[in-house]
C-alpha cells in the first residue's frame, strides 16, 4: 500500500455493511432463543456497521452522520456489560460451592 493510501474501497465496504446488516437481522429476528447472546451480538453488529459508516461517508466525502461516537460508546457499553455479566456468572459456577 502506498503512503496515504486508504486501505478500505468503497465497494468493500458496502459488502461489509450489507454482511453486518445480516448479522443484526438475524439477532433479532431469534432473540428470543438466546436473547443476551443474541442482544450482545446485535449491539456489536451495529456498532461496526456504524464505524463502517462513517468510514464510507469519510471516502465517498458526505459527512451525513452526526455524534457517531456517542452512538458507539452507547452500543458498546451494551454488549461490554453483558460480557461483564457473563464472565462473573461463569466465576462463580467455576468455584466449587463449600459445605459445612
Amino acid at each position: 500500500m502506498k503512503q496515504g493510501q486508504d486501505p478500505f474501497e468503497i465497494e468493500t465496504l458496502k459488502h461489509i455493511r450489507n454482511r453486518l446488516d445480516y448479522i443484526y437481522s438475524i439477532a433479532k429476528r431469534y432473540n428470543s432463543d438466546k436473547p443476551e447472546l443474541m442482544d450482545t451480538i446485535e449491539s456489536l453488529a451495529m456498532v461496526a456497521n456504524m464505524f463502517a459508516k462513517i468510514k464510507l461517508e469519510e471516502l465517498t466525502g458526505k459527512v451525513e452522520t452526526t455524534s457517531p461516537q456517542g452512538y458507539i460508546v452507547n452500543k458498546l457499553g451494551n454488549s461490554y456489560s453483558r460480557m461483564k455479566n457473563y464472565e462473573k456468572d461463569k466465576e462463580d459456577l467455576d468455584f466449587p460451592a463449600w459445605k459445612l
